[in-house]
């Protein structure tokens, strides 16, 4: 009996003092990042340890893996991502925590091993530099010491290293919660200090987008025709809210440039003159208004990773000129346009194909507005007939002049094409898949796309049967996307509904199924309805 009474105590105390260890491993995991947070507001907040982390996953995980990302998630990809390295952060820092119970300097040579990991994140992403390993270092180091402070009040009375055999010393509950409470507090302190520098940061840079009067082009866009703009429910607006243009990038951070320290630097192989531009030199320039769809070279067939909106923007061609630039089918040695982001992001552009006359721009604008910062404020590329990847870098900062041969942009050394004009496509709009229909004439819309090409036909067909032609609504320009209708007489059952474009050039689109992966996926959209 006496046994009995002696050993129960001990059996609570294991399980208490075993989650008090787990507990000690967050607190942990939590101060260093919290630590993070503060450095990385003196360095950028790219280097926080979570989105450094974050983006070396983004970099290293494979291109089949994100294209299902895209597909699931949408612009909520990376808002799971950084969710999902948080919840295994959680759980390592809780393993971290339970070896340190038993072992400390083992406990914290884990979370500095962490801090380690981190560190080697920052350092590898595009445009780093040592600074950029300050808050994960000095992260980890915060988060070992209240590691060992907290280790050491759940073991006060070994030698402060070791938990003595059995486990049978004495929990210091009372001194655990006072140190975990000191450490908590003192950390979401921090954090919140971070957070706050970071935010001021933020806060001059919305300032400075709102100081920003766009001017009135020199070569406005043309009016959109209204017979552009069919009137059927369900059919995607011709126009683009910016709110709902598509996002697809890397950047876990969405970056908040101010304007008063930005440039624009033009430099590389055969520029002759070489610029650096701010932006309200650019606002002086004449200035281009156009109406252009992009696309996203992610899309799916039928899927929502195109959009279409009227820029404003800085002619590329005639600036590249200014600089000496001439493209190789006249005798210039540069063959692409290499465009890098704030973000060390890099973009590769066939130069002949951004010199040919198209309407190819530095956008400023969007819709009316400067733009929106997660679409690229200050200033982003917009070349019309190629997918986004080869030509849409945000966040713009240098143009650098040279060879394919020379250097390999972010998404061709992930074995993307290097050039990647964009696919003939349609799709359909309304009625959307699974819809249920009442028998009688039903509007199938949507629309079709073949930047800079423009498209000559839409045609659709039920059950596989033969193809009808679609009436196409009026063309705003072959750089835009164009809206089509069928008035489809539905019959009772189940349907499969199919749609293909043909564009300006008189080639159809392939059925052909093909993924996304080199340079764009292929085949036709269908949806499969029921009608009562």
């Amino acid at each position: 009996m006496n046994q009995e009474t002696s050993t129960a105590p001990l059996r609570r105390t294991r399980p208490a003092r075993a989650a008090l260890a787990a507990l000690s491993g967050v607190l942990a995991a939590f101060a260093a990042l919290c630590a993070g947070e503060l450095l990385s507001a003196a360095v950028r907040p790219e280097s926080s340890p979570v989105t450094a982390v974050g983006g070396a996953v983004v970099d290293r995980t494979p291109v089949e893996v994100k294209d299902w990302a895209i597909r699931a998630f949408g612009d909520d990809d990376k808002l799971v991502l950084l969710g999902g390295i948080l919840v295994l952060l959680a759980l390592f820092a809780a393993a971290v925590g339970l070896v340190a119970r038993r072992h400390r300097p083992a406990g914290v040579a884990g979370v500095l091993l962490f801090g380690l990991l981190g560190t080697v994140a920052a350092l590898s992403r595009p445009g780093a530099g040592w600074l950029d390993a300050l808050p994960s270092a000095g992260g980890a180091v915060a988060g070992a010491g209240v590691l060992w402070l907290l280790a050491g009040r759940l073991t006060p009375s070994g030698a402060g290293t070791t938990e003595p055999p059995g486990g049978r010393a004495a929990l210091d509950r009372r001194g655990f919660v006072l140190a975990a409470g000191a450490s908590a507090a003192v950390s979401a302190g921090a954090g919140f200090a971070g957070r706050r520098l970071g935010g001021s940061g933020a806060a001059d840079a919305e300032a400075s987008r709102a100081g920003v009067r766009l001017p009135r082009p020199s070569s406005p866009a043309r009016p959109v025709p209204a017979r552009a703009r069919p009137r059927v429910a369900g059919l995607s607006p011709f126009t683009t809210p910016n709110r709902d243009f598509y996002r697809v990038d890397t950047a876990l951070v969405v970056p908040r440039v101010d304007i008063g320290s930005w440039r624009l630097k033009v430099h590389g192989e055969g520029v002759r003159r070489p610029l650096e531009l701010d932006l309200p030199t650019l606002l002086r320039r004449d200035l281009i208004e156009r109406d252009i769809t992009l696309t996203c070279v992610s899309n799916e067939v039928g899927g929502p990773y195109v959009s279409s909106a009227r820029w404003l923007g800085v002619p590329l061609g005639p600036l590249l000129e200014e600089a000496g630039v001439r493209p190789p089918s006249r005798g210039g040695p540069a063959g692409q346009l290499v465009s890098r982001s704030v973000d060390g992001m890099t973009i590769g552009t066939p130069v002949d194909t951004v010199m040919d006359g198209r309407d190819a721009m530095l956008a400023v604008g969007m819709n009316g507005e400067p733009l929106p910062f997660r679409h690229g404020f200050p200033l982003r590329m917009v070349v019309p007939g190629l997918y986004g990847y080869v030509s849409a870098c945000k966040w713009l900062q240098e143009l650098e002049l040279t060879t394919f041969d020379a250097f390999d942009p972010y998404w061709v050394e992930r074995d993307w094409a290097r050039e990647a004009p964009v696919k003939t496509q349609a799709r359909i709009d309304t009625p959307r898949p699974f819809a249920r229909l009442r028998a009688g004439t039903v509007r199938v819309a949507g629309v079709a796309w073949a930047q800079h090409r423009g498209i000559r036909r839409v045609e659709t067909r039920v059950d596989g049967g033969p193809w009808q032609e679609a009436r196409l609504a009026a063309q705003a320009s072959p750089d835009t996307w164009r809206q089509w209708v069928w008035d489809w007489p539905a019959t009772r059952g189940s349907h499969t509904l199919e749609v293909r474009a043909t564009d300006a050039t008189g080639a159809r689109q392939t059925s052909r199924r093909q993924g996304t992966v080199p340079d764009g996926a292929t085949g036709l959209h269908s949806v499969v309805v029921s009608v009562d």
